[in-house]
This record gives structure tokens, C-alpha cells and sequence, in this order.
């Protein structure tokens, strides 16, 4: 077992699968020799080759453009965006394109791709390099959608990613990637559509994705001194989404929070109020309570981009204060 960085969990993960599959290529700027703007692809170049790890122009319609048709003829692939906010560049190919591919071809025409993209804030980017959209991902039908909040689930869930015959968006956390954990040694695959119970509690479960994930670890422990036993939930994977973990939990403790880094209006804390109203609500004590950022662009100032983000001490604030 090794100590891994998230970012150099991004690149074992990848190593790992195109050591398995001889057919696997990566596309994306900056990619190859650089290592990737946040350094996630250091040392693929030289162990996989330019044919392989392939540097794309500054497009990205060509860089998922050209992974789609290649995925189209049966060669997997794995495409950097390097903000997940450029993602609206090239949203048509992925929402009517890839992710309606295999529906309008009868299920003739599979597109293997990973799309990997570095999502969220906390690293003063600013507002046009600072958005979690995964809830733009969850809402379109076809698509599959993760975003780990570990090294190792990293590993496990770019297998999984990879090896799924559907376009799966992956997005890494931007100010997660210095963080280091244990990850195991050997192959690595998870399943998507599973979440991880990551803290066991009584009295209240707190279902929170990437960053938020150890924020709200913060919190439950914090918590914990005030005599509330707070269950916490890592997602892991929206599309497919684990509601049997999500109501098995509400069913035990009958309180419910969401802790989403994207803006309130949509998120995808929304969606997992509605399931656990419509399918859990005789097991609630109170209501479902989401804990967001604002509907505002993303501020870069320091002071204002921490205010936004929802933080180990709002999320204990406010969980202590509607526990009251």
C-alpha cells in the first residue's frame, strides 16, 4: 500500500487501465510532455508514447470531437477538458452527440470515452474557472457521472469509468489534488453507482460529493462533541446514482442534509431531496435541509470565493442549529 497524492492518483489510475487495454489512447492540451496543466498525467508520455498520449490545439470540439469518432470505430478513450467550465464549448457533442449516440443507433454505436475534467473551487481561479457543474452532467440522459472524493476512489472509479462502454464524465477536484491517502496496492476497479458510507451515525445522514466530502467529515466531528452522531455519505457517482444507500441511511437515522458545492438553483441536491421525500419521507423527522453555494458566479477575491463554498463550520452550524 502507497501513499498517493489525488493528482498522482489521477495518473496511476490512467497507467492502470492503458496497461490493460493496449487499445486505450489519451487526447487532450498539454497533456504529454507538460504532464497536464495540474500535473495529473506525469510520466505517461514516456511510458505509453506519443501515440498514445496525444496533445491536442487549444479546441476542445476537436479534442472530443476526435474521441468520439475514434471511440465510434471501437477505440476507447480518455479526453482531458482542462476546466470542466469549458465544457460549454463543446456541450453539443456531449449532450446530443455522445450521450444520445447509442439510443439513436438502436445500441449499435457504443461511445467508450472518459471525459476528465478538473471541476470545482477553493483555488481562486475565478468565476469562469471555478464552477462544479456536475449538475449540468447529471441532467442530460446517456451520460454517466462521478466525481471521487479519494486517491483511491481515483483509481477505482477511472477503472470503472474506463471500462463502462457509455461516455462517462469524470471530475477531479481541483483543490483536492494535494491531498494524500493510502491507496491500495494491485488493480483497482469500483463500480459506478455506488455510494461509500464513509462515517457511521445515528442521528442525522449528511450526503456530500469531492471537496465537500471532507468538509463534512470536519464537521460530523465537530458534531460529535455536541452529542450528534452524524452519518456521512459519499456520493461518489450521480448517474448511476445509489438511492438504496441514500434511503437505507435516512431510514436509520431520519434526518437528511446535502452538502453541494455547486450554485442552489438545480443542484443536484435537489434531485436527492425529491427521492428521499417521495420514497423515504415517513422515515423523516424534519425536513430535508440543502447546504449550498449561493446562486452567484464564483467570486476569485479570497475572502469572498471562502464565504461562498460551503464550509465544515456552516455545515456544523447548520446542522446543530435545525437539530435544535
Amino acid at each position: 500500500m502507497a501513499e498517493l497524492s489525488y493528482r498522482e492518483a489521477v495518473a496511476h489510475g490512467i497507467a492502470q487501465e492503458m496497461r490493460r487495454d493496449p487499445q486505450l489512447v489519451m487526447l487532450g492540451e498539454d497533456i504529454a510532455s507538460a504532464g497536464g496543466v495540474f500535473k495529473t498525467t506525469v510520466g505517461l508520455l514516456d511510458e505509453f508514447g506519443p501515440g498514445r498520449v496525444r496533445d491536442t490545439p487549444i479546441s476542445e470540439q476537436a479534442i472530443l470531437g476526435a474521441a468520439m469518432g475514434a471511440a465510434m470505430t471501437g477505440i476507447p478513450v480518455i479526453a482531458e477538458i482542462m476546466f470542466s467550465d469549458f465544457l460549454a464549448v463543446c456541450w453539443d457533442i456531449v449532450a446530443n452527440q455522445m450521450a444520445k449516440s447509442r439510443y439513436m443507433t438502436g445500441g449499435q454505436v457504443n461511445i467508450p470515452v472518459v471525459i476528465r475534467t478538473a471541476n470545482g473551487g477553493g483555488s481562486r481561479f475565478g468565476a469562469q474557472h471555478s464552477q462544479s457543474v456536475e449538475n449540468w452532467c447529471m441532467m442530460i440522459p446517456g451520460l454517466k457521472v462521478v466525481a471521487p472524493s479519494t486517491p483511491a476512489d481515483v483509481v477505482g472509479l477511472m477503472a470503472a469509468a474506463v471500462r463502462d462502454p457509455d461516455p462517462v464524465v469524470f471530475f477531479e477536484h481541483k483543490s483536492l489534488l494535494a491531498t494524500k491517502a493510502e491507496v491500495p496496492d494491485g488493480e483497482i476497479v469500483e463500480q459506478l453507482g455506488e455510494a461509500r458510507l464513509v462515517r457511521e451515525g445515528s442521528d442525522c445522514t449528511i450526503a456530500a460529493l469531492a471537496l465537500m466530502v471532507p468538509r463534512a467529515l470536519e464537521a460530523a466531528d465537530r458534531l460529535a462533541g455536541d452529542g450528534i452522531a452524524a452519518e456521512i455519505i459519499d456520493v461518489r457517482s450521480l448517474v448511476p446514482l445509489d438511492t438504496q444507500a441514500l434511503l437505507s441511511s435516512v431510514a436509520k437515522t431520519g434526518r437528511f442534509y446535502t452538502v453541494e458545492e455547486n450554485p442552489r438553483l438545480c443542484g443536484w441536491g435537489a434531485e436527492l431531496a425529491s427521492i428521499v421525500a417521495d420514497e423515504g419521507f415517513w422515515n423523516l423527522d424534519g425536513p430535508v435541509v440543502r447546504i449550498t453555494t449561493p446562486h452567484i458566479p464564483l467570486p476569485s477575491a479570497e475572502a469572498l470565493e471562502d464565504m461562498s463554498l460551503p464550509t465544515a463550520d456552516r455545515i456544523y452550524e447548520t446542522v446543530r442549529k435545525t437539530m435544535d
